[in-house]
């Protein structure tokens, strides 16, 4: 792809060696032909069906202005940013990612500031703004408010009393010789056992590394409170450290009754749970002798624009298609995605919905999700390490000082 301000070419020409093409002809063919436009969208599997609906209408809605030539590629939201700046000429004219690529794609010149921004910023939601915003100017289009995760449970096994603390969601699951789950190879999910603690993660001034003492030997809560806590659960019979995937697996063959992820498994997990589908915030557990409320991150998805597109006006009539009311809504039926649109997000369908009711529940004890690359492998291998029941027998404090020094490298 070209880099945009090089511009849409889209005169007609006339051939000089045809007779009678005369200027009246070549009026005739500046008023019926219209310009070809090829685009090339990436989004997650998941939205495959959803996708092809929101492109066949944009082609529908805008017909007659273009030859549209549009593509969908499946490429997931995690790994768009690492695609895209391998080969900005070469990549998606509009794609979705999460808002933590943000701040990445704008440095690398994949993204520029949107020119209607403020108008897109006041028909969302102020927590997407500001995800989608660098120094005051908007570069992306808000298009989910739900990128958090929560806890569901299959009301046939835990009551409502038990999913308030995580022994109490632990006794059920083991008393039926069934699982609850968490991904404690993913260091987005393990945020939750120190977030609400006082010790502390995030990016220093330079925006690119972190700050963290989940190390720290003094105070209310140690980072060694937290990692004997989570050998503590890791130990229990009925909970497993399991991938999405795995997550999934076992709601469809009766595993699991309860675990902890998103809107993205929410039409899923009704299919296999039917009635006895519930999801609330995340509980409490036992950290020293006292229980401290699980945290999250947040965030949302966001639709970018390529700088590099050779057809920059109809990608970002594309991209603020895909965002706008209609199809928000057309994605929660869809998918149950909550919205970043404001008209949506209150509507009484979302009001309903015990998911993002969760999700709304959970933000009180959640932050945006705003660390540096080095955060992620560290504490990976470190909570792998947890759920493996720490079997090198290594002492605590020197994995989390390690862990901690990890985080923090420059």
């Amino acid at each position: 792809m070209k880099k945009r301000r090089f511009g849409l070419l889209m005169g007609i020409l006339c051939i000089a060696a045809l007779t009678g093409c005369g200027v009246r002809e070549e009026t005739d063919l500046e008023e019926t032909e219209i310009p070809r436009v090829e685009l090339v969208v990436w989004a997650a599997e998941e939205d495959t069906e959803l996708m092809n609906q929101i492109l066949q209408s944009f082609q529908m809605n805008y017909q007659g202005q273009a030859d549209f030539r549009i593509t969908f590629e499946v490429q997931g939201e995690t790994r768009c940013k690492d695609v895209l700046i391998g080969g900005l000429e070469d990549g998606a004219d509009v794609f979705t990612f999460a808002d933590d690529q943000l701040n990445a794609l704008a440095a690398a010149g994949a993204l520029d500031p949107i020119g209607n921004g403020e108008e897109i910023g006041r028909r969302n939601l102020a927590s997407t703004v500001e995800a989608a915003t660098i120094n005051g100017r908007l570069y992306a289009y808000p298009l989910t408010a739900d990128n958090g995760y929560f806890l569901y449970y299959n009301k046939q096994y835990v009551t409502e009393e038990q999913v308030e603390t995580l022994d109490g969601i632990l006794e059920a699951a083991a008393a039926s010789d069934k699982l609850f789950t968490m991904d404690w190879s993913s260091a987005w999910y393990v945020y939750s056992f120190f977030g609400n603690t006082g010790l502390k993660v995030g990016l220093n001034d330079d925006g690119i590394t972190n700050y963290c003492t989940w190390n720290q030997a003094d105070g209310d809560v140690r980072g060694i409170d937290v990692a004997e806590a989570m050998l503590r659960i890791a130990q229990n019979p009925g909970f497993a450290s399991h991938t999405d995937e795995e997550f999934m697996e076992g709601v469809r063959d009766g595993s699991v009754i309860a675990g902890v992820s998103g809107v993205w498994n929410s039409v899923a997990i009704k299919e296999a749970w039917g009635e006895n589908a519930g999801a609330v915030k995340l509980p409490t557990y036992n950290c020293n002798g006292r229980q401290v409320q699980m945290a999250s991150f947040s965030g949302c998805k966001l639709i970018g624009v390529n700088a590099y597109s050779q057809y920059p006006e109809w990608a970002a009539r594309l991209a603020e298609w895909i965002t706008n009311e209609e199809n928000q809504r057309l994605r929660f039926e869809m998918r149950g995605q909550g919205p970043s649109n404001i008209v949506v997000a209150g509507s009484a369908e979302i009001q309903e919905s015990q998911e993002i009711a969760a999700l709304i529940e959970q933000s009180e004890f959640s932050q945006l999700q705003r660390v540096g690359g080095k955060f992620w492998d560290p504490v990976s291998k470190f909570a792998e390490n947890m759920a493996a029941g720490n079997p090198s027998g290594q002492s605590l404090q020197e994995q989390l000082d390690e862990m901690a020094e990890g985080v923090s490298a420059r």
